[in-house]
């Protein structure tokens, strides 16, 4: 299997000789995975069939389950996942190849808890080495979408649960687009989306934790350059409203959801030791820097929503209302 696939940003180019992988990648990648060839690849991810571990003999330990030589980096058992990675990087690109060599706890774990599996392998295989080599060039992490709305471009921050991909899947319905639902990469400017299958309530789909099935989603862009920002809260009023949000709340918002996401609990670490053995990028993505500059830059909204299903995020983004809350 090979295909390449545009998200976070950057470019993969991907190669499993691993079929079962390749089938679980294209699972992840959620109808974006193209299988034309395409140049300018960033991110190298090679899937190799050897069973056997990594040549690591007199290679410096790093940390417990990790190796490095010459800026060469093998990590064990990575995510739990039961793969585990090389990583070398050049000046323009990663190369992440990977061995499935599975503890015998984490090849049950594969067996029996499948959802759980299958989220922390495309994490590991696909969705992390994309943020990490995008954060090597000053773009972090958010646990954000951006979608167009109307006439408004919003920077949509929530909490999990609260009620963002209804909002932004009522838009993308509409005829709008989005970079996706839950995790996008930004740089104050930018949001660039990584790609993922959208978990939501229904069926027919795989399911997932929480009563979720995944979908992919149409209308999906990878970049957009969000014009405001807009902060969802839930309270137990009945109608929904814009209130004023200060550029502080917002950006406080943007950095807790982030940390608070249980998609990224793991990633932290991956890109600490990363930076640590390869000496590229920062050992910690600065998330308070650039929410702090979006929050500076954009005009900041904060929506409550109540018990009625709200209206579309375009009609409550209203020149009328907007400048209702800003009077």
């Amino acid at each position: 299997m090979t295909g390449v696939l545009d998200t976070a940003g950057e470019r993969l180019q991907i190669e499993s000789a691993l079929p079962w992988v390749g089938e679980l990648i294209a699972e992840g990648a959620s109808e974006a995975l193209q299988t034309a060839p395409a140049p300018g690849a960033s991110v190298h991810v090679r899937i190799e069939a050897d069973r056997r571990p990594f040549e690591t003999r007199d290679w410096p330990l790093l940390a417990r389950g990790a190796r490095v030589f010459n800026e060469e980096v093998v990590l064990e058992n990575v995510l739990t996942s039961g793969f585990d990675v090389h990583v070398r990087c050049t000046d323009e690109h990663a190369e992440f190849t990977y061995r499935w060599r599975p503890p015998t706890r984490e090849r049950v774990a594969a067996r029996v808890l499948r959802s759980r599996f299958h989220l922390l392998a495309r994490a590991a295989l696909i969705q992390y080495p994309a943020l990490w080599w995008a954060g090597t060039k000053g773009r972090v992490p958010l646990h954000i979408s951006s979608c167009s709305a109307g006439d408004a471009t919003p920077l949509v921050v929530a909490q999990s649960g609260v009620g963002r991909s209804t909002l932004i899947m009522a838009e993308v319905r509409a005829g709008g687009v989005a970079t996706g639902d839950n995790l996008a990469v930004g740089d104050g400017t930018t949001v660039w989306g990584l790609v993922e299958p959208l978990r939501i309530s229904g069926s027919g789909g795989r399911r997932m934790p929480h009563g979720r099935i995944e979908a992919p989603l149409k209308g999906r862009i990878h970049a957009l350059v969000p014009d405001i920002i807009v902060v969802l809260t839930r309270r137990s009023e009945a109608k929904a409203s814009l209130v004023e949000c200060s550029a502080a709340a917002a950006a406080r918002a943007l950095v807790s959801s982030t940390y608070a996401a249980g998609e990224l609990r793991r990633y932290w670490s991956f890109a600490a030791m990363l930076a640590a053995g390869t000496g590229v990028g920062p050992a910690h993505p600065l998330v308070t820097d650039v929410a702090s500059v979006f929050a500076a830059e954009l005009p900041c909204v904060a929506l409550v929503l109540g018990a009625e299903r709200p209206k579309r995020l375009s009609e409550l983004l209203s020149k009328l209302e907007l400048e209702q809350v800003w009077a």
